[in-house]
């Protein structure tokens, strides 16, 4: 079964539209249990939150039990409010907390053999593939894995398989995927599809779960001014869907500029309250920004750098110095903190420049020791905010009253930014 859907329309398919696709993709199937798989409100713009208030409806309507597993990786759980604000009317009991520590269970591994093939020798240790025990319920009728795909810095594209060996998934894969991003790099990644991380993915897909009934609903979407766009829906059981929403968000999501010598980002403070995440802002653009660049993130919601306080206690201590200087800190046996946590090592590396470009957070919640203390420059968000404001600026270029020219970023989860030349 697939039901595919593009809108030729600037403003996306109408909630009409999707809830026929929602409607039509669970006709004919008996069901009586099902769990559906959304992403956490940090993925607010994909759209997932009305799909999930779809089923969820159609579902229970129909006297089906519903419940409801945020794929949260490693990030801290969903709270009533955003459940409210993404979610809609589903009664708050329905939604269910993801411990990626430990709620899973380990179906096998993908070894060291295949990842030293992907990785053109670059990994050589094998993965334990580990996911929710929820998802291996055999009680349930039907998984539904609901997400957008849309460039990503650890992957390449993002969603589909990801959705559940890292969004539902456990440490081991988690770490280990994200380290094995980070050695092979992000620019020969982000943006493609069939990278080495989404080849690991894919082969415990297709070795450990295909007993489990999935049904992956993709959505591509934009945001222009807050506003979400769904431009495409993909719903099937196989990897096509995801094939064509990749094709789709390259199209959506990923712009080539001319290398970008000042660049400023906005974060919003109800999407983004950690560099873990704020971070984006310099994955997204580091393709575009030109040698001895500038980007200027503007950060009123961040308070801390990670979503967990192991990770955030890690990054306080290595700070954003480097990919060599991170690996030769993770390489020491006595820094045995990094080294079982190759996800925030992993991050460290992501999250810095390398010293090709400059990275200053703006920020009201942290403080500029803090900032400096992890290897950023820092700014007083105010002041920033009113050079450059967020609610007068445009997407693209500006230029400022006094000649200033610089280029505008409202949300750098929704895209990638490149010089073609590098891509």
């Amino acid at each position: 079964m697939e039901i595919f859907r593009r809108s030729q329309q600037a403003e996306g398919l109408t909630r009409e539209e999707l809830s026929a696709a929602v409607e039509a993709s669970l006709q004919g199937r008996d069901l009586h249990k099902v769990l559906i798989l959304p992403p956490d409100f940090t993925r607010y713009h994909s759209n997932a939150g009305l799909l999930t208030n779809l089923y969820y409806h159609f579902l229970t309507d129909a006297g089906v039990q519903v419940d409801i597993l945020p794929a949260l990786g490693t990030h801290v759980p969903v709270t009533e409010e955003e459940m409210d604000l993404m979610f809609g009317d589903i009664p708050h009991d329905r939604f269910l907390i993801h411990h990626w520590r430990t709620d899973v269970v380990k179906l096998g591994e993908v070894p060291a053999s295949y990842l030293e093939e992907v990785t053109e020798g670059l990994w050589h240790d094998p993965i334990d593939v580990e996911v929710n025990r929820l998802v291996m319920d055999p009680t349930y009728d039907l998984v539904l894995s609901i997400g957008q795909v849309v460039p990503h810095e650890v992957i390449g594209m993002s969603n589909h398989s990801k959705n559940i060996f890292v969004g539902v998934g456990g440490a081991d894969m988690i770490n280990k995927s994200h380290m094995v991003g980070a050695v092979y790099g992000m620019e020969r990644m982000m943006g493609r599809d069939h990278t080495p991380v989404r080849k690991v993915f894919d082969y415990a897909l297709e070795h450990y779960m295909q007993k489990v009934p999935l049904l992956w609903v993709l959505t591509v979407t934009t945001a222009p001014g807050g506003q979400i766009r769904t431009h495409g829906l993909f719903i099937g059981e196989g990897r096509s869907c995801l094939t064509e929403a990749v094709k789709l968000a390259q199209e959506k999501n990923l712009d080539f500029v001319p290398p970008l010598k000042k660049c400023v980002v906005y974060l919003t403070p109800s999407e983004f309250r950690t560099t873990w995440l704020g971070n984006k802002a310099v994955y997204r653009t580091r393709m575009a920004m030109a040698d001895g660049g500038e980007l200027i993130i503007l950060a009123p919601g961040v308070e801390r750098f990670g979503e967990d306080m192991t990770v955030d206690a890690l990054i306080r201590k290595y700070g954003y110095k480097g990919r060599l200087n991170t690996l030769a800190a993770f390489e020491k046996p006595e820094n045995e903190d990094l080294r079982s946590n190759m996800g925030a090592a992993a991050h460290l590396i992501h999250g810095s420049s390398d010293g090709r470009f400059s990275i200053t957070y703006c920020t009201k919640k942290i403080s500029r020791e803090e900032i400096e203390g992890v290897g950023f420059q820092w700014a007083d968000y105010d002041e920033m905010a009113r050079r450059y404001d967020p609610e007068k600026l445009t997407y693209g270029r500006n230029t400022m009253p006094d000649g200033e020219e610089i280029f505008f970023i409202p949300n750098p989860a929704l895209g990638l930014w490149a010089d073609k030349s590098k891509f």
